[in-house]
């Protein structure tokens, strides 16, 4: 989430009544999770296994719980609790504007783009030409859509991401404070659910088709030219690199890639990295070949029984 304009450190650390070490008039102009951070941004840390990744990363200024030296060039501020005034800067730069009608007013719709009855149109959201938003579908603020987009009856575009922090008694939501960007030519199916991103964006690339229920979730990156049959989850943070294909039912964990070009079977899990190029099947997923191989073999298995009889 960029800051515009940026904001001095003082400033920040002033909002949260927080004490900081580093350069007053540092430039703090953006306020990002660890893995989208960069030049400029803050995040935050609040358990001692990120620490190092956190202060070595490209962010700028660094919400932290511990005191410890501060690295060249960089900013520290202190606080007993990073993920709730992490979340309260959130709340202050993006806060929550209730709808004023069916169609705000501060969105921009192109030319050319027709929107049915039902749907609903947040704030400052952003349509653009020869688009065809189908019945009853929800658009929440900031979200961005291309040209020549089709959005399917149901579809919800920028809900808030699955992101809470479990504490002794309860959980705590990290407020989504990111978008949804649509690219053009895209096509949504009915009922398909695009959860924005928590501090960045959540990206649907160039061309790509989604089939009806299917889920991605918060600051995913779709490519381009992707298709997804019916009922694919994706989880959050997920990279899924251009011409990919996921069949019917396939599970995607978080925080892992799907190269260029893959292929997944339908009911597959997919809990690591997967190399582009090839086509993958079962849970957790693996080449296909390897994995017909396996079930013909597994088939075999009372007739081998029978015989060391």
């Amino acid at each position: 989430m960029q800051l515009n304009p940026p904001l001095a450190l003082e400033q920040i650390a002033g909002l949260l009544k927080a004490r900081f070490v580093g350069e007053p008039g540092l430039e703090v102009s953006g306020i990002n999770e660890i893995h989208v951070v960069k030049k400029g941004d803050l995040t935050f840390v609040d358990h001692p296994k990120y620490y190092d990744k956190a202060l070595n990363s490209a962010a700028t200024t660094i919400l932290i719980n511990k005191e410890v030296d501060c690295p060249p060039g960089k900013a520290l501020i202190f606080s007993d609790d990073p993920f709730r005034d992490f979340v309260a800067l959130i709340k202050h730069f993006r806060p929550f504007e209730p709808a004023t009608g069916t169609i705000s007013s501060s969105a921009i719709i192109g030319e050319g783009t027709i929107i049915q009855p039902g749907t609903f149109v947040g704030n400052n959201v952003i349509i653009g030409r020869n688009c065809l938003i189908h019945p009853n579908v929800t658009i929440y603020d900031h979200t961005i859509i291309g040209d020549n987009v089709i959005i399917h009856a149901g579809a919800v575009i920028g809900s808030d991401g699955l992101y809470f922090k479990r504490r002794p008694s309860h959980y705590d939501k990290l407020e989504s404070g990111g978008r949804v960007v649509i690219e053009d030519h895209v096509e949504i199916g009915a009922c398909c659910t695009i959860d924005r991103g928590s501090t960045s964006d959540t990206t649907i690339g160039w061309g790509t088709k989604f089939d009806n229920h299917i889920h991605i979730g918060h600051d995913t990156r779709i490519g381009r030219n992707c298709l997804f049959a019916a009922q694919v989850g994706v989880a959050g943070c997920v990279v899924v690199e251009d011409e990919v294909i996921l069949w019917g039912q396939v599970g995607v964990q978080k925080d892992l890639t799907i190269g260029k070009g893959a292929v997944v079977l339908g009911q597959s899990g997919i809990s690591k990295t997967l190399e582009g190029g090839k086509t993958y099947f079962g849970s957790p997923a693996q080449e296909a070949r390897e994995a017909m191989k396996q079930l013909a073999l597994i088939r075999k298995l009372p007739e081998v029984s029978e015989k060391l009889k």
